[in-house]
This record gives C-alpha cells, sequence and structure tokens, in this order.
C-alpha cells in the first residue's frame, strides 16, 4: 500500500492500494468510530460497489444507512444538499457518526459540504471511484454544490478524516470517464512537476498507482502551504477557470475532465501568444492532451467564455486569475482584468 499523509487543518491518511473497497469498514472504524455510517453515493456507483461497502461496515459493527443520487453534475445542487441534511437528521445520524462519500466528485462534493454542515461538523470518509476523484477532488479539502448561477459557489473548505483509493474499481470506468481522470494528472505535471509530464509519455495503467500517489504528494504539498486558496494553491486551477467555462455553456454536456483538457490548451495558446512560454510548451501540452485523446478545443466564442468564467468562485472585484504555463513544471498566477478577458479568449481561440 502507498500512503500518503496530510497535515492541513486535519491530519489525515490518503490509501492507495488494489483491493481496498472490501477492507473499507475496518479503516473507517479505526479513524471515525461512532455508531452509523451514511453512505452518500450514486445511482451508478451503488450498483456496482454500493453492497461491498454496506458489507464491509456492516461487519465492523456500523448501522449503515444509504442515500442515493442520480449519476451526474446535475445532481449537485441545493435541492439535494437539503434532502440531505433532512436524511440525516431523520435518521438519527449524530455528531459522533461519519458519513462515507462513494463515487466521482458529485457524490464527493455533497457528501463533503454536508458533513461540514450537518450539526456544524461530523466525520467524514472518502471512497473515490473515478480516477480523477482519486487525483483531485476527494484531496484537499474543497466541498462544494453548484447554485443556478455557477459551478461550486456554495461550499466550505472541509477536509476528510480518510481517502481510500482502490485502483480496481478504476476497471469498471468507462474509457472517457477515466480520460477525464487524465487531464487532472497532465494538470499537476505541467504546473509542478516535469518529470511527471515526462512519464505520462509511457502507458499509464502499468504505473497507475505510483502516479496517483505523485497527484496526490502534489495536491499535499500546495494545500499544507495554501488550504484556503488564497496564493500558491490557485495553480492547481490551471485549466480550471476557462474549463468551468467550457461546462457552463454546454450546461454540463461536455465533461469535467474534457473541459479541463479544452481549458489547458487554450491557456497554453495564450501563454504562447503573449511570450509568456514557448511555442514548443504549448505544442508538447496539446500533443500530451491529444495522446489521452481528449479534446484541444471547443465551439464556443470568446465572447460565451468570458461571459461565463465572469460568473467564476475564483473571480476577485474587477479581475481574475488565469493561470498560465512558462514551461512545463512551471506555471504562473496572472491577474486579468475583467474588461480584458474576451480579447484575451480570442486569443486562446486563435
Amino acid at each position: 500500500m502507498i500512503t500518503v499523509s496530510i497535515c492541513a487543518s486535519k491530519h489525515y491518511d490518503v490509501c492507495i492500494q488494489r483491493g481496498l473497497l472490501p477492507q473499507a469498514g475496518e479503516y473507517i472504524r479505526n479513524v471515525a468510530g461512532g455508531m452509523t455510517a451514511a453512505i452518500v453515493t450514486d445511482d451508478t456507483v451503488d450498483a456496482l460497489y454500493g453492497e461491498v461497502l454496506r458489507e464491509s461496515l456492516q461487519a465492523q459493527g456500523y448501522r449503515v444507512v444509504k442515500f442515493v443520487i442520480p449519476h451526474g453534475e446535475s445532481s449537485k445542487n441545493a435541492a439535494n444538499y437539503i434532502a440531505l441534511l433532512n436524511y440525516l437528521a431523520e435518521q438519527s445520524v449524530t455528531r459522533t457518526d461519519c458519513i462515507v462519500a462513494l463515487g466521482g466528485g458529485v457524490p464527493g462534493d455533497l457528501a463533503g459540504f454536508t458533513a461540514a454542515t450537518y450539526l456544524r461538523g461530523v466525520s467524514f470518509v472518502q471512497i473515490p471511484t473515478t480516477l480523477l476523484a482519486m487525483v483531485d477532488s476527494s484531496v484537499g479539502g474543497k466541498t462544494a454544490i453548484d447554485l443556478d448561477a455557477g459551478k461550486n459557489l456554495a461550499g466550505a473548505f472541509y477536509q476528510p478524516d480518510l481517502v481510500l483509493c482502490d485502483t480496481d474499481v478504476l476497471q469498471s470506468l468507462p474509457a472517457d470517464v477515466f480520460a477525464d481522470g487524465c487531464a487532472e494528472v497532465i494538470k499537476y505535471g505541467i504546473i509542478l512537476d516535469e518529470e511527471l509530464f515526462d512519464r505520462l509519455k509511457q502507458p499509464i495503467y502499468p504505473q497507475l498507482e505510483q502516479v496517483i500517489a505523485r497527484c496526490v504528494q502534489i495536491k499535499r504539498d500546495v494545500v499544507m502551504q495554501d488550504e484556503r486558496d488564497l496564493g500558491l494553491r490557485q495553480l492547481l486551477n490551471f485549466g480550471h477557470t476557462i474549463g468551468h467555462a467550457v461546462e457552463a455553456n454546454s450546461n454540463f454536456a461536455v465533461s469535467h475532465g474534457s473541459a479541463v483538457a479544452i481549458g489547458m490548451c487554450i491557456a497554453a495558446n495564450i501563454a504562447a501568444a503573449q511570450n509568456l512560454c514557448s511555442q514548443e510548451c504549448a505544442q508538447d501540452i496539446y500533443d500530451m492532451v491529444r495522446a489521452y485523446g481528449l479534446p484541444t478545443n471547443t465551439n464556443y466564442t470568446a465572447e460565451q467564455l468570458s461571459a461565463a468564467a465572469q460568473k467564476d468562485k475564483k473571480r476577485s472585484g474587477d479581475s481574475i486569475h488565469l493561470i498560465l504555463p512558462s514551461k512545463i513544471g512551471r506555471c504562473e498566477i496572472h491577474k486579468t482584468p475583467v474588461a480584458q478577458l474576451q480579447d484575451i479568449m480570442e486569443v486562446g481561440l486563435s
């Protein structure tokens, strides 16, 4: 097993190994305690792994209750958040009990925000079932739901007590969903680790556990320096501001990973046009994104993208921070006036 320890506002471990899910109850009992475990998952994941987790928790003496949402980004909404709060109260879940998120980023974010706010905070465990969630959303303590105006606009910083990454579950992912996670892996290489980027030129499956661990280590190092996203942690948003704009314009028909891949390529184009990075660097990013079967462009206009980006939660007054590469393994934060955003997007799309 590979274990990555994180010391932020809470100390916890991220455990990475094949075959962890059937043992989850034992790990959760050791860190969370309590009498009741509330599983939060979606209908797709529940059909695959819900009973495995239930049985594992029950074997450790837990009373298990389960809240299942429809799969997809649209379920990460205020209605389901309130419904989940009410469900926990109806099931008499107490402050010493725990919430267990089983699934990708949507169940994880919903469960995390609920854990942060139910009874002013209860124990919370992440069991991510997608590559994207393993390397990104399950680690670092960002939890949120979407509002009508945009993605992740209501949330809290709330670290889990434990993260269990069973790489066996990734075998059930459709190819496009696995590729979504690869977009986040590529991101880590571009922003902070050229060696990781180079490793991705070789097949990812034989080195999957090591790659996941390296991504988690990078995120750990950033979060431990800037847990509340006031400076360095903004680097993790590379490709995301533009990517979220793509998602919003598509009404989330474009997946998160695909949108981030597009966002990274547009950002690379902007950086190259402004002589912040070389054309070779931008081409390397394009080539890597293509190699993993991810899209590199969009049909949305600069006007559409800039309008959506202005609603991004990372906007500060009349400016927004764009993360742009200077070379592979290094990105920089550029404070950009909102008034210039459409022109900059035009450059990125050209």
